[in-house]
């Protein structure tokens, strides 16, 4: 008999009450990878009070940009060049026939807003986002406009982490028009916010572009009967067998995962389609079949970016920087050194991903032992919860006298750190900063 999870059971009801669109999107989430869309992960109202007695003296986080266009027209050309000729060889099928029209309008769509940039939805999640966390600390920043402290907003100096910080901090001190004058502009740090093209990441690079066991990992994932099923199956949906049979083993490959990778954006450009009612690229694609292209996309990001082989931390280690800015912001606040009110950081999937790793959050604390392959049978790591789209990580400082508390957000849902820090009492979401210093080893 099946078990039903509480976390399906609610997928469930939620599907139940969404446009049917929305519904699929929810319900087969993981297929889009980290290309997921954002959405909020619980309600304000069932957010934990602080401790008697302490008040909200300073907020920080590390955001991803919006939800964007895909970052180049590479998988939608390929496509449209085989769409072309089956089309000229009559060998579309019906679906095959409305596909090629479609990813035209979508690839056009891209190209007006600019390859790599926010799409409308992505500029509308950033700015909820601001709006929440205006929400959440009204005394914060109330008193953040009082006393005159500063907003400080970074980017990795990448166009749509930038214009993230913009329209983040536009949205803040819209909030509150006292807030305005306080917010500087958006500066760049790209040691600390595009670390992995830094300085600091150059191991790192050399991992990726050089390491045997990583490319050797990949491929034997990759490259298995099953991939080569998923892929027919999926142009099975587009041209006729005797068009698919013209193209080699990889050629087949190659072109069912640029159908899945305009599949998986195509969520994050809904605003753009039609009138607004999204491009049904589902239809032209199994659930089976973009689960497990999904699958693949996420095992990449998995050894390249997140928890990795258990034998190393070349993937996470260089996002030690970043978390020391975490810890360096509230010591500095403690220490009565610095004026800062908040401080907001917009980056990428490739600072945020290593940064959880690091930081142990959930779903990104099991890497794979060497020889045994992260599978989702056996690893809770998805690239849709560890980092979709404008995906965040918000730590919230309190103060009582000289006693400081954290409380951390991840996509704003109030989350424990690590199993080795002591909350201040059995189920609170708020850790005194001295122990979050001893158990991330600052002492």
């Amino acid at each position: 008999m099946r078990r039903v999870t509480p976390a399906l059971a609610l997928c469930t009801l939620l599907a139940a009450a969404l446009p049917s669109q929305a519904a699929d999107q929810l319900a087969h989430r993981d297929s889009y990878g980290t290309k997921a869309t954002y959405e909020a992960g619980q309600n304000a109202r069932t957010y934990q009070r602080p401790p008697t007695g302490f008040s909200p003296v300073f907020t920080e986080n590390v955001s991803r940009h919006g939800s964007r266009s895909a970052t180049d027209g590479e998988d939608g050309d390929l496509i449209l060049g085989l769409w072309n000729k089956a089309e000229a060889a009559g060998q579309l099928t019906r679906k095959g026939k409305e596909f090629g029209p479609k990813v035209r309008a979508l690839q056009a769509e891209m190209a007006r807003i600019g390859y790599g940039n926010l799409s409308a939805r992505g500029k509308q999640e950033i700015q909820d986002t601001a709006v929440r966390l205006a929400d959440r600390l009204p005394a914060l920043f109330t008193s953040i406009a009082r006393n005159g402290e500063k907003i400080d907003v970074v980017s990795s100096g990448q166009g749509r982490a930038v214009d993230s910080g913009n329209l983040f901090a536009a949205a803040l001190g819209d909030s509150d028009p006292d807030l305005k004058p306080l917010i500087g502009a958006t500066r760049t740090d790209k040691d600390l916010l595009y670390f992995h093209k830094a300085a600091g990441g150059a191991a790192y690079r050399d991992y990726i572009a050089n390491d045997k066991r990583l490319a050797d990992t990949l491929e034997s994932i990759t490259d298995q009967p099953k991939t080569h099923r998923a892929a027919r199956s999926v142009l099975l949906r587009l041209f006729r067998a005797s068009f698919v049979d013209q193209l080699s083993g990889a050629d087949q490959v190659a072109a069912a995962r640029a159908v899945h990778n305009l599949y998986a954006i195509a969520p994050a450009m809904a605003e753009e389609s039609p009138n607004g009612k999204g491009w049904g690229m589902e239809r032209y694609i199994s659930h089976s079949d973009a689960s497990w292209f999904g699958y693949l996309s996420d095992a990449e990001d998995f050894y390249e970016k997140g928890p990795g082989f258990s034998d190393s931390d070349i993937t996470y280690r260089m996002a030690g920087v970043l978390l020391d800015d975490f810890f360096g912001q509230i010591e500095a606040k403690k220490a009565g050194t610095s004026d800062l009110g908040a401080e907001l950081r917009f980056t990428h999937a490739e600072e945020i991903i290593p940064l959880a790793a690091l930081m142990g959050l959930p779903g990104s604390t099991k890497a794979a032992k060497p020889g045994k392959p992260y599978t989702y049978a056996d690893n809770p790591w998805r690239g849709a919860n560890v980092a979709p789209l404008a995906s965040n990580i918000q730590w919230d400082v309190y103060r009582k006298g000289s006693r400081y508390l954290v409380r951390m957000l991840y996509n704003e849902k109030e989350t424990a750190f690590k199993a080795a820090c002591r909350p201040v009492s059995k189920g609170s979401r708020f850790y005194d900063l001295n122990e979050l210093e001893r158990c991330f080893g600052r002492g």
